[in-house]
């Protein structure tokens, strides 16, 4: 964030979340972790994946593996749930020549028994 301080940040991120932030193109991915610093410092009675604009559901997908980060966001962005948006991104991986990406995601299906 164009070198602005925790102070700086922090009040200009009061209205909004990580998840909006990111869809609108105010924030980045790899700013993630700045918010989760704002949350600690803050006196806000939210539970961190509100803070964030996340579900529990998506929360707990992040805190499995950061990668799911833009799944999340996209599923924001669209409105899909975000079980469509992995599996159609599984279905990409599929094609790729990513085998360890492609696992990954299978594995998160079938843990998630969307996948037979």
């Amino acid at each position: 964030m164009e070198n602005l301080s925790k102070h700086q940040l922090k009040e200009e991120k009061s209205m909004s979340n990580f998840i909006q932030d990111c869809i609108n193109g105010d924030a980045l991915l790899s700013e993630v972790d700045d918010y989760i610093d704002i949350w600690h410092e803050s006196d806000t009675e939210l539970p961190l994946h509100e803070f964030l604009g996340m579900t529990k559901r998506e929360y707990a997908l992040f805190v499995e593996d950061e990668i799911y980060l833009g799944s999340i966001v996209t599923a924001h962005m669209t409105g899909d749930p975000i079980e469509e948006i992995i599996q159609n991104q599984y279905a990409m991986a599929a094609r790729s020549d990513s085998q360890a990406k492609s696992a990954r995601l299978e594995q998160w299906l079938r843990s998630e028994k969307l996948w037979d």
